[in-house]
């Protein structure tokens, strides 16, 4: 018997982990497939590259909230930037094509109250070498909030991480920058990147004013369209650290410039400094926009987020990305996806579309970025299993890959199966690979949060703390076998959320002889 079971306790821990006990032929937990193998790619195999999607790139927000002492609300954890944080090493990218997509099974019970949970893990990685990656000239504006609450420290990171970004630039790259306060004002026109008048523009920024966020948005567009050329990377930045004050107030109206944009070839990226600023529209922006949301709780993380974004993000190793989910198994029927926004169901399936994917700057998973975690992508899909399955199992389905190159233009397409060994009689437990096991594990952490925080939005302290504290005794003990950077970072914010409810007046569950039966994260709908 391995440690994760010699060590289950008695109580909250024993019964959320009554189903964990009975998985496996010999009761163990850790093995993967039928050979005890994860299945990996492994020997002298590249692994290949991450690759990342736009959206959400972090779930800070919710982490500052936690070290503030606070009780996060559910509308601020995202579960695209929490997947993001996650780095998840892919099989080989033996593909043949400059995108790879995987589908790894895997099953056992959930780490919240143990029921059974099925997951298919799509994860993309790429063959190719990030330093030989050539991209495209750069036509950038970057619309920098200069109102009178970026005074200080915002300001001066924000100042440091553009002269820092210039060294990161490239011949044939221009960047036009705007300062919005009151009013956007542009001081720099399309300036190549080793033009002394562009230091000087960015030495001129100083904060002061209301925040008019529309008007710098549609004024960074409007420099960008004026320079705008099929062989060049046309993007815009929007920096800012509070709400819209000033001029255009109205959400929808900025949300439509940036889908008219989008549509024209522009995408945006936006930052959010700081714990005020307007985080639904600074994400609505960039999921709209088909780029990327960063939330930097950490003004010095402005410097690492520019740098970043020329340097990686803003290559684009797929566009008009297209997957197919075909469930083709009557004993399963898709219930979730998560760690991407757009997605439909349609029958037994669903279709996600990602407007264009790219080199994830995170390349390992002890590459933390000075305390930025980023760099992942995985996407989990959650299955239910038919309450009296027919025992065939070996094909759950397949996904259907398509996306357009975006040096050749050229339609590539893919199909990769999703297969279980599992029957009727098989153990409960099995994961094709690490990857899905860690991907399974990433997504009850997201599942406990999310309840923990929804709970607790509405009064519920006590039952926060029953789903916080038996998914923390489960995640502890599945470390023990399995170490890792991330999950040990999620278990430290576990703790922290349980500590903060107990501070906050929380009944806590644990001080009572009866222990409370832990909530079903995935009821059999």
């Amino acid at each position: 018997m391995n440690t994760f079971h010699k060590h289950l306790g008695t109580g909250l821990a024993a019964l959320a982990l009554t189903a964990l006990v009975a998985c496996g032929d010999d009761g163990s937990y850790g093995s993967g497939g039928s050979d005890g193998s994860f299945g990996d790619s492994g020997g002298d195999q590249d692994p290949g590259v991450g690759v990342g999607q736009g959206g959400a790139q972090d779930f800070g927000q919710f982490r500052q909230i936690l070290e503030d002492g606070g009780i996060p609300g559910p509308e601020v954890l995202d579960d695209v930037g929490f997947f993001n944080e996650h780095k998840i090493e892919m099989p080989a990218a033996d593909c043949g094509e400059n995108v790879c997509l995987h589908g790894l099974f895997g099953r056992m019970g959930n780490m919240i109250s143990g029921s059974d949970c099925n997951i298919v893990l799509l994860g993309m990685n790429t063959p190719i070498n990030p330093d030989e990656l050539e991209r495209p000239p750069l036509n950038l504006a970057i619309a920098i909030d200069t109102s009178g609450s970026m005074k200080g420290d915002p300001m001066d990171y924000t100042v440091e991480g553009l002269v820092r970004m210039l060294d990161a630039l490239e011949p044939g790259d221009y960047i036009s920058l705007v300062a919005f306060s009151d009013v956007a004002t542009v001081v720099a026109d399309h300036l190549a990147h080793d033009d002394p008048a562009l230091d000087q523009a960015i030495a001129s920024l100083y904060a002061s004013g209301s925040t008019n966020v529309y008007d710098g948005l549609r004024s960074a567009y409007d420099l960008v369209g004026e320079h705008a050329a099929p062989e060049l990377q046309n993007r815009v930045i929007l920096l800012s650290d509070g709400v819209a004050t000033a001029g255009i107030t109205n959400d929808d109206k900025a949300l439509n410039l940036a889908t008219s944009w989008a549509d024209a070839g522009v995408g945006l990226t936006t930052i959010g400094v700081g714990t005020d600023f307007d985080v639904e529209l600074m994400r609505d922006l960039s999921e709209t926009g088909a780029g990327a949301f960063y939330f930097l709780e950490n003004p010095a993380a402005v410097q690492e987020v520019f740098i970043e974004e020329v340097t990686s993000f803003l290559v684009p190793l797929a566009e008009e990305l297209h997957i197919d989910i075909d469930i083709n198994n009557a004993d399963y029927r898709l219930r979730g996806i998560y760690g991407t926004k757009l997605f439909e169901f349609s029958g037994a399936g669903a279709d996600i579309d990602i407007p264009t994917v790219q080199i994830a700057h995170r390349t390992s998973p002890s590459d933390n970025d000075n305390g930025r975690r980023g760099g992942g992508g995985a996407i989990v899909v959650e299955l239910l299993e038919a309450s009296s399955p027919s025992g065939d199992g070996s094909s759950v389905g397949q996904l259907d890959l398509r996306y357009r190159d975006p040096a050749t233009q050229q339609l590539v397409e893919q199909s990769v199966p999703i297969n279980s060994p599992l029957t009727f009689d098989s153990p409960d437990f099995y994961f094709e690979s690490a990857s899905a096991e860690k991907g399974f594990v990433t997504l009850n952490v997201f599942v406990g949060f999310h309840m923990a925080a929804s709970r607790a939005a509405v009064g519920d302290g006590r039952g926060a703390l029953v789903v916080l504290q038996g998914l923390a005794q489960n995640v502890e003990l599945w470390l023990q076998e399995n170490p890792d950077f991330d999950i040990e970072d999620d278990l430290k914010y576990i703790y922290m959320f349980i500590d903060n409810l107990i501070a906050a007046g929380a009944q806590n569950p644990a001080d009572q002889q009866t222990q409370p039966v832990p909530p079903e994260p995935w009821p059999q709908d």
